[in-house]
Order: structure tokens, then C-alpha cells, then sequence
């Protein structure tokens, strides 16, 4: 009876960790794959994301590297997170793959749209930041450097500056399937989001405060999107009604 009872109880555990393992495996597997064939363009990379920086810099200033190893540390950082990025759908496909087989027939009609979505709006995200807030914020920091100081800034510097932004405007865009979730979980009412939109708008730039660099473009950049982005969300959740709990098979 007690080796049954294990059977019954640990084997499923086991599979269980055994596939999470293995999806853990594959989803690291591609992210090397694409770092390794990124990392012979590493520069090219670097260059093409702090262009909307070095298009601003003074004559004759040039960005500059303040450690021995910021050459060789800094591309090839850049290189890791953008693999993960591009690694993103094989990742979320292998997220989707340990999960789906728990979820009911419904849920899987409403997950796997929203996790589609999800993959786009974080690459939008990661647009905006490059082609709307990058060249406003880098050329206001590039205008106002007084007289007499050169404006060289640290590559290192930069990229931080640079992925704090890319993160910051990627999870942003993610508000629209996180509001559709909470309204059709049930845990909160659409009227009641809707009630509370002063508080929203108030916690958008709260948090845009905390995300972005401290000037206002930035940071009007991060809120109104957000605030936008959270409208959508509960525009459309009015479309999706709410989560029936069902004891319906898969």
C-alpha cells in the first residue's frame, strides 16, 4: 500500500519536474544558440542601440569605456539580453506547453490569444523605448551639458541607462493583458477599475518616477502610455466577459 501510494502521489511530481526541467533546458538551449551567432556582431549591435545617443553627442566627443574588460563585458551583455528577447516565443511556447494540459477547453481559447499578445505588445514596447523615447531623452541630456564639460559617457553607463529603459517600456506594454486577466479572473469588477482610474493615473506616474531617468520627457513617456495601455485593457475585457468555473475536461 505505501509503494502504491507513492506511485500515485510522486511519480506525477516527478514528470512534472522531469518536463519543467527539460523545457527549462530547451528554452536556454535556443537563448545560446542565438548568442552565439550574434556574438561575432556584438559591435554592431551596441552601436545600433546607442546610436540614438551618439547621434546627439558634441563634435569630436565620443562615448568612452571607464574598465579594462567594459569593451569586451558590455557587447557581449547586450548580446545575452537580446537573445533572450528574440528567444521570447520559444520560451513562452514552452511555458504554454507545461501549463495548457491543466487549463479547461475555455481558458485555453482565452490564454493562448493573450499570450500571443503578450510576446507583441513587449516587442512594441521595446520600439517605443528605441524609436520615440531614446532620441527625446539622449538629446535632451546632450543639450543641456554646460559650458566648459565634455560630454563623453561610459558605455557601460549607457547600456544600463539603455536596457533600464528597454524593461521598463516592455513590461509597460504588458498592462492591457494584465487588466483583461484581473477582470476576467474575476479577482476585480471593470466598473471598480474604472473607479478607480484617478488612483491609476496617479500610480502610472508614480511608477514612471521610479523606472526612468529623472527628466519629465521620460517620464510623461512611461505614464501616459501606461495609462493608455491600461484603457485598452479595459476596453476589451468587455469582450471576454468573466472566467466560469467549470468542471469541464481538457
Amino acid at each position: 500500500m505505501t509503494t502504491s501510494a507513492e506511485d500515485d502521489t510522486g511519480q506525477p511530481l516527478v514528470q512534472h519536474l522531469t518536463e519543467l526541467r527539460d523545457r527549462l533546458l530547451r528554452s536556454i538551449l535556443v537563448i545560446l544558440v542565438f548568442a552565439v551567432a550574434l556574438m561575432a556582431f556584438a559591435n554592431d549591435i551596441y552601436a545600433f542601440v546607442a546610436q540614438p545617443l551618439t547621434r546627439y553627442l558634441p563634435e569630436g566627443s565620443s562615448m568612452i569605456a571607464t574598465e579594462v574588460a567594459s569593451t569586451f563585458l558590455t557587447p557581449f551583455k547586450l548580446v545575452m539580453v537580446v537573445s533572450v528577447c528574440l528567444a521570447m516565443p520559444v520560451i513562452l511556447q514552452q511555458i504554454w506547453g507545461f501549463v495548457a494540459p491543466g487549463m479547461y477547453k475555455h481558458e485555453k481559447r482565452i490564454a493562448l490569444p493573450l499570450l500571443v499578445s503578450s510576446i507583441i505588445l513587449f516587442y512594441a514596447g521595446l520600439a517605443f523605448a528605441y524609436y520615440a523615447v531614446f532620441p527625446l531623452v539622449f538629446g535632451f541630456f546632450s543639450s543641456v551639458v554646460p559650458e566648459g564639460v565634455a560630454y563623453t559617457p561610459d558605455i557601460s553607463r549607457f547600456l544600463d541607462t539603455a536596457l533600464k529603459l528597454f524593461m521598463a517600456f516592455g513590461i509597460a506594454f504588458e498592462i492591457p493583458i494584465a487588466t483583461v486577466l484581473l477582470i476576467w479572473s474575476g479577482a476585480v469588477e471593470r466598473e471598480s477599475l474604472k473607479q478607480k482610474r484617478p488612483y491609476v493615473i496617479v500610480g502610472c506616474f508614480v511608477i514612471a518616477m521610479l523606472l526612468t531617468p529623472p527628466d519629465i520627457f521620460s517620464q510623461c513617456l512611461l505614464a501616459v502610455p501606461m495609462w493608455l495601455l491600461f484603457e485598452a485593457g479595459i476596453f476589451f475585457s468587455q469582450f471576454l466577459g468573466k472566467r466560469e468555473e467549470t468542471t469541464e475536461d481538457n
